[in-house]
């Protein structure tokens, strides 16, 4: 949490990184909703795909729920069974994870325009492979507990019974935000091989980028 608020400090401080920032992460969210177009057109599968690319690898700002994360962990540790709490854990490793690859990302482009050609470029610039495998591996994780907690009517019934006191003590996007992954997962026939679309074509294009290629991929 002291990473995560000492980058957010980082960004809010210098304007300019703030919408290089903004530029890429909505450039890399227009790349994965291509990516996962043909599962988003699946009525199944659409709510699932929306909360990965709105709530795990979304452009928007995150600092509320990362904030209420910092507050909240006492009484959700009493409140939430233990696989919801290590989703909220793990969500905000991820993000952590994410801001940091992003920024060095924007330090690598430099002044070039953002384009498939100079993305490519930078990322290969940077590098650091065992964090990107990380970064997909934990967004799969995430969804593999989704998938295991809809199983368990106690969880559904925590999140109910959770709901109105985590808006009122200040939680709610916390709250929100468990609650549209659970409702996600709850809709999704065959978890394991969305999930597994997700490991295979981000690894696959990780792959191709870090040994030069990936303009096509990625655009």
């Amino acid at each position: 949490m002291e990473r995560t608020a000492a980058l957010q400090r980082l960004e809010e401080q210098d304007a300019a990184l703030t919408e290089r920032l903004r530029l890429l992460r909505a450039w890399q969210a227009a790349r994965l909703a291509r990516t996962y177009e043909d599962l988003a057109r699946d009525p199944d599968q659409a709510p699932a795909v929306h909360f990965f690319l709105t709530d795990l690898y979304g452009p928007q700002d995150f600092s509320r729920r990362d904030r209420d994360l910092a507050r909240a962990v006492p009484v959700l540790r009493r409140a939430l069974p233990g696989s919801a709490l290590s989703v909220l854990l793990e969500a905000i490793e991820l993000y952590l994870l994410s801001a940091e690859l992003d920024q060095a990302l924007v330090g690598a482009l430099g002044t070039d325009t953002l384009s498939a050609e100079t993305y490519a470029r930078a990322y290969r610039t940077i590098g650091r492979a065992a964090e990107r495998r990380r970064q997909i591996e934990l967004t799969v994780q995430i969804g593999e507990r989704l998938a295991q907690a809809v199983k368990r009517p106690l969880i559904g019934l925590a999140l109910r019974t959770t709901h109105v006191p985590a808006h009122l003590g200040g939680f709610g996007a916390l709250q929100d935000f468990l609650e549209r992954g659970f409702d996600a997962f709850r809709r999704l026939r065959d978890p394991q091989t969305f999930l597994q679309a997700i490991r295979t074509r981000e690894l696959a294009l990780n792959e191709t980028l870090l040994r030069g290629g990936g303009n096509s991929i990625a655009r």
